[in-house]
């Protein structure tokens, strides 16, 4: 898989994608969104201020992968902390979690609700089922750039890349190792996200 992002007259991106990129990014994208899953949500014929003044959860997901989205906010990994600062940052954690989770959740969703939209609205090229040019406007392209983001971090996780590592080594697994296409794809995500970030920065 290539491809890269490429500037826009306007301050937005564009990139072009064949059939098959199109398909592995959607079924990426709505992966991502199923795990992020809805959030807490007003009851049927609620007040949706209901769910804007709603307490958002104060513990930590128990998947890693939702864990490395939503990480604890006062908890320093590199930083060896007593008893009673340990206690403290828990405690702020859990109260800052609890007034920003559900905030970040929907976001994070329609984030990448909105990179499955705008590849269900691509038109294909001349040929059926060839290659297509998606336009992404300067608000669209952070919409994009956040998904890609969290793809990547999803993903690494499900690979067990750490902060400290790069995740090359797994470039070097054989292809008969079923997490191999997983890496194909840490790594092609990786090169959108790099290409889209050179975009929106100024000349």
């Amino acid at each position: 898989m290539s491809g890269r992002f490429e500037p826009l007259p306007d301050g937005g991106a564009a990139i072009t994608l064949d059939e098959v990129e199109i398909s592995i990014l959607r079924s990426l994208a709505m992966q991502l969104a199923e795990l992020i899953g809805p959030g807490d949500q007003p009851a049927g014929g609620g007040d949706p201020l209901d769910a804007l003044f709603a307490d958002g959860p104060s513990k930590p997901p128990a998947d890693p992968a939702l864990a490395r989205l939503f990480p604890d906010a006062y908890s320093p990994p590199d930083q060896e902390l007593g008893p009673r600062e340990e206690k403290a940052a828990r405690e702020a954690s859990a109260e800052f979690r609890r007034f920003t989770e559900n905030d970040l959740r929907a976001r994070k969703r329609e984030d990448v609700l909105t990179v499955v939209r705008d590849l269900d609205a691509l038109t294909p090229g001349p040929s059926a089922g060839g290659p297509a040019v998606l336009e992404l406007a300067p608000d669209k392209s952070r919409q994009w750039l956040g998904a890609l983001n969290d793809l990547r971090l999803a993903i690494g996780t499900r690979l067990e890349v750490s902060d400290e590592d790069d995740g090359g080594e797994l470039l070097r697994l054989p292809d008969s190792d079923p997490r191999k296409p997983m890496v194909m794809a840490y790594f092609w995500l990786g090169g959108l996200q790099e290409t889209l970030v050179e975009t929106l920065m100024p000349e």
